[in-house]
């Protein structure tokens, strides 16, 4: 058995022995081989389940990126930072005409005097209507100074109030990136302060039109990105399209009104949750 077992191998199997004149004669058999069992086949969706990420308008190029929506692809698809320190570098809230810009300073100013903090507001909106009203009753109420910014010259002599350390925001003008005088504007009013631009984008916007304007806005030096109206919108592919082509790091978004608590900080986790969740009735219908 020992010669039978050493010729077949140890999964040999015995089935009988006998004697015979010459020896002995010994009946064995192998046991096959298990065969492989086949991994499961990826799992497929039901017909006509939304793509949750389909119904969002992402481009098919950028969903690939992304997966299936899941915290940790978005965590290495996108980059998530804090909303950049105003108490070094200026911090200059740009972005398209009716972003949202005014707004956002406003709630980032509300959040500093919160925190103990005296910032130094300072609008270069002097052609929209309205704008110094809007943010002058805004720092009226908080008890910060305000200064109007609209030329070179009086930006210079607005930094000269500064105190040092002091948080400093600047709201600017709308601007389209697409211009070549309004661009050269930005980055002159940018270059006088030494101002960090953070762009402001409302969300709802088409994603192609998104990604233009971010990576517009990031040959201008824009690193950061805080969206705003993303308590109305429907669809957050022109958020996503943004952020990933810019590149830009997804700080904060403008999720209510109120200057106290109408921000909220961007994870992968709240992303993935609000790219996930269930679909709103105009989605449903759309």
């Amino acid at each position: 058995m020992a010669e039978c077992r050493q010729a077949l191998g140890p999964d040999a199997l015995i089935l009988s022995t006998r004697r015979t004149a010459s020896g002995v004669e010994v009946t064995a058999a192998l046991e096959p081989a298990e065969e492989p069992v086949p991994p499961p086949p990826p799992p497929v969706a039901a017909p006509g389940a939304p793509d949750p990420l389909g119904r969002h308008n992402l481009p098919p190029a950028l969903r690939s990126r992304i997966g299936p929506g899941n915290a940790a692809a978005l965590a290495t698809a996108l980059r998530f930072a804090e909303v950049p320190d105003a108490a070094g570098r200026p911090l200059a809230l740009v972005g398209p005409p009716g972003a949202g810009k005014t707004l956002t300073c406003a709630k980032l100013a509300t959040r500093l005097v919160l925190q103990g903090q005296a910032p130094f507001v300072v609008t270069a909106d002097s052609q929209r209507a309205g704008a110094m009203e809007q943010i002058a009753a805004f720092t009226r109420v908080l008890g910060i100074p305000l200064a109007l910014a609209g030329t070179g010259a009086q930006l210079a002599q607005a930094l000269t109030r500064r105190a040092r350390g002091q948080p400093m925001l600047l709201d600017t003008a709308g601007c389209d990136p697409f211009d070549p005088a309004q661009a050269e504007q930005l980055l002159a009013l940018l270059r006088v302060t030494e101002a960090m631009p953070l762009l402001v984008l409302p969300a709802g916007l088409d994603p192609e039109e998104a990604a233009e304007t971010a990576r517009a806005f990031a040959a201008l030096g824009a690193r950061h990105l805080l969206p705003t109206r993303l308590d109305g919108a429907r669809r957050l592919g022109g958020v996503l399209a943004a952020a990933l082509s810019g590149p830009l790091a997804l700080t904060e978004a403008g999720t209510g009104p109120g200057a106290a608590d109408g921000l909220t900080p961007l994870t992968p986790a709240w992303l993935s949750a609000r790219l996930t969740g269930p679909a709103r009735p105009s989605q449903e219908a759309a």
